[in-house]
Parts: C-alpha cells; structure tokens; sequence
C-alpha cells in the first residue's frame, strides 16, 4: 500500500475505532438500564447482568460499525480538507478516485468485521444468550418455591407447598390457575417434583387430582391421575420458548431452510432466505456509506468558512440509504423472491459513492477546458 493510502487508511481506522467505542458505549448504556432493572430487580446478581450485558455486544457492535465509518470518514476528511492536504494531492494531479482508493480499502475492512459478526458471533451471542435467560427463569421461579406459604407467581395463579423435604421433593401441593377467562383449574398432589425442561421449568404432580370448573355453565369436572407435568415456566413469561429465532440460525440454515427449520421458527421460508441474503448485503453498507462521506466532502471548493453544506448533503444521503434499507426489510420479508430488495440499499449506497467521486472531478475539468488556449 502506497504511503498516501497508508496515512489516510491508517486515520480512517484510528478514528473508527474511537467512534466505534464511544457508540458502543452510549447504545450499551441504554440497554443495560434496561438489564439492570429487569435482572437486578428478579435478584440476579452484579456477575448475571454483566454476563448476559456482554452476550448483548455483539449485536450492538453490528449495528453501530456502518454509522462509526460514515462519521470517521466525514471527520478525516473534513480534517483532510482543513489542512488543505487533499488540496495538495489534487493538485499533484491525483483523481477523485484515485484518492478514494484508501476509503475503498477502509470500507472492505469494516465490511469483513461486520462479515464476521453476522455470519459467527452474533448467531452464537443469541443462542447463547437465550439458553442463559432460560436459566435465569429457572432460578426465578424457583424462588417461588417457599413451605407453608401461599405464593402468586403470576396473576390468576396460586401456589401452595405444605413441606419441602430433604431431597428437594414438594409434599402437599396445591396450585389454582385461573387465567383462562371463565374457567378455573384446581391442582392438588400429594407430592411434587421441580424440573428442568428443554422449553423451562417444569412441574410433575405425583399421585393427585385436577378440579375444572367451568364457570359459564357452572360445572365441576374431576380427575385423579398418577402424574401430571404442568409448565411452571410459563407462570412468569407467559409463554415459554416454542424453538430457535432466525437470529440463532447459522447462515447455511437461512439460505436453504427446511421443513423442520421453518416449523422450529415458525417463519416463512422467504422471510428466512431474505435473513440469509442480509448477512451478505448488510455488511457492504460500510463500504457504501463510506464513499458516500468521502465523495460528498469533495464536492465544490475549498471554502475557509468549512464544509458545512457537503457534511449536511452526506447526512441526507445517509439518511436516505438507511431508510431505502428499513423500507426494503419491510417488502422484502412479504416478498416470494425479496431477497433480492437485501442488496439494494447497500448497492445504491455505493453506486451513490462511485458517482458523487466522478461529480467531484468535473468542475476541474471544466476549469481546464476554460483556460486552456
């Protein structure tokens, strides 16, 4: 790599890295609050929300690469233009897009980290993450699990253990759910065991009896069964996890999803492959937004009065990338064949770049047509 491409590379990468950070660091921030009421709140420990804050970064870090190379690239070059030392390579006889080539080089290299981490470890983080919070639910709701107390897990549910013996066994249990609209259910058991599932805690009744009253009809149905599982999970979310989320699958998953795949997910098999496309097309918006900051900045003259008009024509045409991104998410998830919609921002945010540079060398040459003799 030729010196000027070195020292502008090299600017490009040093700046990144601090508005990479301090991004990182403010969209942390907002979610760790979040976090922090959320785990501290269920009695989770400092090490527990630290654990389950660091599963969230990757994620986070993918998300705010594409904005941190828009703004280190507008801040050098808008520096680079100050000090007049773009000036200098112009007048050296260096094209736009010659000059570009450094930005070019700096847009692949945040390309690969964003390759990186939608293709390996964001995948991972979230699959990581969801099995740790499956954990968490497990050890909250055990913290229901108190003698001679009757406890309310969640509205329309009562639980009651008459003793806790030695072994972990529950004796002389009884549980009330009520939350189905005009029925009641009624769950005694002479004995009780607190397990794991793959879907979250769960409960087996031993040697009990389930009373549902119907209050509509205002009926009394009883049945005495040697055992029953109830999902104990549920009591605090709601509704426990059916399967894997897109975000877990491996790219190979989403490009070809099987039957299995899309009953796990329960998505449709367009709106995986498009997934699959966008762990391709996202990562090219480093490159694209990159040029885009770099050829805006070159427009016009040197002005002392700074750059102001191509630092706001830069935001506008940034803007306008990430909305055509939200926009072709949005009809290419509906969309039989909208995996192709993946690459259209991310194309256009280049095709933008390559023209704004080859705009920025004509005013010169009509200079040079005018005083040429």
């Amino acid at each position: 790599m030729p010196r000027f491409d070195r020292y502008i590379f090299f600017q490009l990468l040093a700046l990144f890295g601090f508005f990479a950070l301090v991004l990182v660091a403010v969209y942390w921030v907002n979610r760790a609050v979040v976090l922090f009421d959320q785990l501290i709140g269920d009695g989770q420990s400092a090490l527990v929300f630290l654990e389950v804050s660091a599963l969230s970064l990757p994620n986070v870090i993918k998300l705010v690469l594409p904005i941190a190379a828009f703004a280190s690239t507008v801040y050098v070059t808008n520096r680079l233009m100050s000090d007049s030392e773009l000036v200098v390579m112009q007048a050296t006889g260096f094209s736009s897009l010659r000059m570009a080539r450094p930005v070019f080089l700096f847009g692949v290299a945040v390309a690969f980290m964003m390759m990186v981490l939608t293709h390996f470890l964001v995948p991972q983080s979230r699959s990581m993450m969801i099995e740790r919070r499956d954990e968490i639910a497990e050890n909250v709701t055990a913290r229901f699990l108190k003698q001679g107390q009757f406890m309310h897990p969640s509205n329309g549910v009562t639980l009651y253990i008459g003793r806790i013996s030695d072994n972990g066994a529950l004796e002389d249990l009884l549980l009330s759910d009520s939350r189905t609209e005009n029925r009641s259910t009624t769950f005694t058991a002479s004995r009780a065991l607190f397990i794991r599932g793959a879907n979250g805690p769960k409960l087996i009744m031993i040697n009990g009896m389930a009373q549902v009253l119907t209050k509509k009809t205002n009926t009394l149905s009883v049945t005495s069964f040697d055992d029953f599982t109830y999902d104990l999970g549920s009591l605090l979310s709601g509704r426990p996890p059916k399967g894997r989320s897109p975000d877990e699958l491996s790219t190979a998953e989403l490009l070809s999803p099987t039957p299995q795949v899309l009953t796990e997910t329960q998505s449709s098999r367009s709106s995986l492959i498009f997934e699959g496309h966008s762990r391709f097309a996202d990562p090219l918006l480093g490159i694209g937004v990159s040029l885009i900051a770099f050829g805006a900045l070159l427009q016009g003259s040197y002005s002392r009065f700074g750059l102001w008009r191509q630092i706001a024509l830069a935001i506008v045409l940034m803007v306008l990338v990430q909305g055509i991104s939200t926009a072709s998410v949005k009809f290419g998830l509906e969309s039989r064949n909208g995996w192709i919609l993946a690459y259209f921002a991310p194309a256009l945010a280049c095709v933008t770049g390559v023209l704004l540079l080859v705009w920025s060398q004509r005013p010169r040459r009509l200079r040079q047509i005018a005083l040429a003799p």
